[in-house]
């Protein structure tokens, strides 16, 4: 147990998809997961356990942003055992190329934030996921014919900005094809205790055209992003 956690050492699988959403993670759980069991309820964060395929898998929810999805990604990993952490979240795009729907499957992450400066003393720091993970999920979606793009992307801890999208002229002219607040966070704190993490985001708006989806599609509108993510860490065959 933690301050922050009420389950169990062995209530997590080592597999672990990240939703920032309690209703996705409940949603996840409930659509995809056999025998699954609520292991977390503090703080609203619901955790849930169960088997796919007959593969354990838990869901956890991080909340909002790179210091909640901290706390929660460095409890499963240093308390709970976790070896594999997937975010399964939201990004809007920074590209013109990248529509609304498809998914944005995060090569490294960029940030405005200052948590890796807090935590461990870098600067200019772009961690990178795992690549045998990234690797699984490119090939992955291109053979379910799921529209995506593979790449850089950029995190941000600020999401009301004066400066929309003017804000992020450095990180799209270096090739940035989406942003979210939470990616660089997670493959920062897997990199620190050695674990796996691969960040896969649908993209719910765009910073360039100003679409963006609407919410009553949700959860729906992320069975694809959580079925390539579980196809991932799938055995193979």
């Amino acid at each position: 147990m933690t301050p922050h956690n009420e389950a169990e050492r062995d209530d997590y699988a080592e597999t672990v998809l990240l939703a920032g959403d309690p209703q996705r993670t409940e949603w996840v759980a409930r659509n995809f997961l056999e025998e699954a069991r609520c292991v977390n309820r503090v703080r609203g964060a619901l955790g849930f356990t169960g088997r796919w395929r007959g593969m354990l898998i838990s869901v956890q929810t991080t909340g909002i942003g790179a210091p909640s999805l901290s706390i929660y990604a460095h409890e499963l990993l240093d308390t709970y055992g976790a070896r594999t952490l997937i975010r399964i979240g939201t990004c809007g795009a920074l590209a013109e190329q990248v529509r609304l729907r498809s998914l944005v499957i995060s090569q490294s992450a960029s940030t405005d934030s200052h948590v890796n400066r807090q935590l461990f003393g870098l600067y200019d720091y772009a961690p990178s996921a795992d690549f045998q993970l990234l690797r699984r999920a490119a090939e992955k979606a291109e053979e379910l014919a799921v529209d995506h793009h593979v790449g850089q992307t950029a995190s941000s801890d600020v999401f009301y900005h004066p400066d929309g999208l003017a804000r992020f002229a450095g990180v799209r002219a270096s090739g940035a094809l989406a942003v979210d607040m939470e990616t660089n966070a997670l493959y920062s704190i897997a990199a620190r205790f050695g674990a796996k993490a691969l960040s896969i985001c649908t993209v719910v708006d765009s910073l360039v055209t100003g679409e963006g989806t609407d919410p009553a599609e949700r959860q729906e509108l992320f069975r694809g992003m959580t079925g390539l993510a579980l196809e991932v860490v799938a055995p193979r065959a």
